[in-house]
C-alpha cells in the first residue's frame, strides 16, 4: 500500500471539498434522496412498522428481545424496538441509492472538474461506458446486498456488528468508486493494471470512507428514536442523508485523486519503457548495420 499516495490524494480532496461547485454538488442527489425517500416513507412507513410488529407478536420475539436487551444493559430500548429495526433495515437500502445518485450524477462532475483543473494533460481514452459504469454499479450492489443479508443477524452482536458494516461499505465503495474515477480517462486495461497494482491502496482508502459513513448513522437512529417527534423525524432523516452524501462526495474525489495520479505515474512509467526499448532496438540495429 503507497501510504504516501494514499495522504496525499486525502490532503487534496480536503482541499476541494470546500469547493463552491463540489458542495453544490450535493444538492441535487440531496433533493432527489429526500424526494424519493420522503414520498416512500409517507407512504409505506407506517406498514413495515405494522410489518414487524405482526412478526415480533405472532413468534413471541419481544420476550427474547427484552432478554437479550436486558443482557446488554439497554432494557430502556424496548419500546423503540420496531421502529429501531425498521430503520436499520431501510439505512443500507437508503445509502445504497445515495452511493448510486453520487456514481451516476455526481462522480462524472468531479472527474470533469479534478481532469480540467489539477490534470488538465491527461488524456481522456473513455474506457467505460454510462451503461458499463451503471451495470458495474448494480452488480456490486447485489454482491453487497446478498453479504448483507447474510451479516444481518450480528446486528445483536454490536461489537463484531460494528467492525462488520465498514468492512461492507469499504468493500462496497471500493468497487464503484474506483471504476467511475477511471472511467473517463483510462481504457479498460489501464483501469484493471491500476486497479491490480493499488487495490490495498484503495480498499483502504474504502475502509476508511466506511468506517466515517458509519457514523452518521446516530443521527438515522435519533430519527427512529424521535418518532414520537414528529417534528423532529424529518430533521434527522434529512441531516442523515445531507452528511452521507458529503462523505461519499469527499470519498469520490479522495478516489479521483488517487487514481488519477497513479494513471499519470503509469502513462509515464510506460512511456519512459517504451522510450528505452525503443532506443535498446536503436543501438542494436545501428551495431547490426556497422557490423555488416
Amino acid at each position: 500500500m503507497n501510504v504516501n499516495a494514499v495522504m496525499r490524494a486525502w490532503a487534496r480532496a480536503l482541499a476541494a471539498q470546500f469547493r463552491f461547485k463540489i458542495l453544490a454538488l450535493s444538492l441535487i442527489p440531496l433533493f432527489i434522496s429526500l424526494f424519493l425517500w420522503g414520498g416512500l416513507m409517507a407512504w409505506r412507513l407506517q406498514a413495515i412498522f405494522d410489518f414487524i410488529q405482526a412478526y415480533f407478536s405472532e413468534h413471541q420475539a419481544f420476550a427474547k428481545a427484552s432478554d437479550l436487551l436486558y443482557s446488554l444493559g439497554l432494557l430502556a430500548l424496548k419500546t423503540l424496538i420496531v421502529p429501531l429495526l425498521s430503520m436499520w433495515l431501510l439505512l443500507p437500502i437508503m445509502i445504497m441509492t445515495s452511493l448510486l445518485f453520487i456514481g451516476l450524477m455526481v462522480m462524472p462532475s468531479i472527474a470533469k472538474h479534478v481532469g480540467n483543473r489539477d490534470f488538465p494533460d491527461l488524456e481522456k481514452r473513455r474506457g467505460a461506458s454510462f451503461l458499463s459504469s451503471l451495470g458495474f454499479s448494480f452488480g456490486s450492489f447485489f454482491l453487497f446486498s446478498l453479504v448483507w443479508v447474510v451479516v444481518l443477524p450480528l446486528i445483536f452482536i454490536p461489537p463484531i456488528y460494528m467492525l462488520v458494516q465498514p468492512l461492507l461499505w469499504g468493500w462496497l465503495t471500493y468497487r464503484v468508486m474506483s471504476y467511475d474515477a477511471l472511467a473517463a480517462f483510462a481504457s479498460p486495461k489501464e483501469r484493471q493494471q491500476i486497479v491490480a497494482e493499488n487495490r490495498g491502496s484503495l480498499l483502504c482508502i474504502g475502509l476508511v470512507a466506511g468506517w466515517i459513513g458509519s457514523l452518521p448513522s446516530m443521527l438515522w437512529m435519533g430519527g427512529a428514536m424521535s418518532m414520537t417527534y414528529v417534528l423532529l423525524f424529518p430533521m434527522f432523516v434529512s441531516m442523515a442523508i445531507w452528511v452521507y452524501l458529503l462523505i461519499f462526495i469527499f470519498t469520490g474525489l479522495w478516489y479521483q485523486y488517487y487514481c488519477l495520479a497513479a494513471l499519470k505515474a503509469m502513462r509515464q512509467s510506460n512511456e519512459i519503457e517504451s522510450d528505452v526499448k525503443e532506443n535498446v532496438t536503436q543501438l542494436v540495429d545501428l551495431e547490426f548495420t556497422e557490423k555488416r
